[in-house]
């Protein structure tokens, strides 16, 4: 263990979840707040690393480290990027994929407006053409909130392809809040 590290008593995660995901043979990559953290949007660095992956798996606790691993549909095409660790490369959803990711799992982030608050941070980054892209491989309500978040946060200009792509695909008005009762939404909405 190198002399940094004894006070954590392991590796930080971007150093051996490359490895291990690699010899159990599991595509994955770095998502939520971790990713956040490699793009600069992160106001504090997050308490567990986490790791999305196409099946349920149980977190890993080594020494003061833990990993919490996400389930993610279609992780295949979801666009990720390598950064350098000192032990080799770790997969990071894109911005725009990690954005996604934000409005999709609010849960996991402590709430749509800590999601809210890493896209104020995060936006700077987005491309509005990439980010249509990316919300492709997520259910429609998740670029509708989106969407909806950028534009709340003055970010319109980076939203512009991402409505294009919600109004032609979406069927109906998304709840903000997952949680959120339908009829609430609807209630809510301009002409009801």
């Amino acid at each position: 263990m190198p002399p940094e590290y004894r006070s954590l008593k392991s590796l930080p995660a971007d150093q051996f979840i490359p490895a291990l995901m690699q010899r159990l043979g599991l595509t994955y990559y770095a998502g939520l707040l971790s990713a956040a953290q490699y793009h600069g949007a992160a106001h504090h660095r997050p308490q567990e690393f986490q790791v999305m992956v196409a099946k349920s798996r149980r977190a890993i606790v080594s020494g003061a480290v833990r990993v919490t691993f996400i389930v993610r549909k279609n992780i295949d095409s979801i666009p990720v990027q390598n950064f350098n660790t000192p032990r080799g490369t770790v997969k990071v959803s894109t911005p725009e994929a990690t954005a996604v990711d934000l409005v999709g799992y609010p849960g996991h982030v402590g709430g749509l407006d800590q999601a809210a608050t890493i896209l104020s941070e995060l936006a700077e980054k987005l491309d509005p053409k990439k980010l249509a892209i990316a919300a492709q491989n997520a259910p429609v309500p998740w670029g509708q909130r989106l969407g909806y978040l950028l534009e709340k946060l003055g970010e319109e200009d980076r939203a512009g392809p991402l409505k294009s792509y919600v109004q032609k695909n979406a069927r109906q008005a998304a709840v903000l809040l997952p949680a959120a009762k339908i009829n609430e939404a609807m209630r809510k909405m301009p002409g009801n």
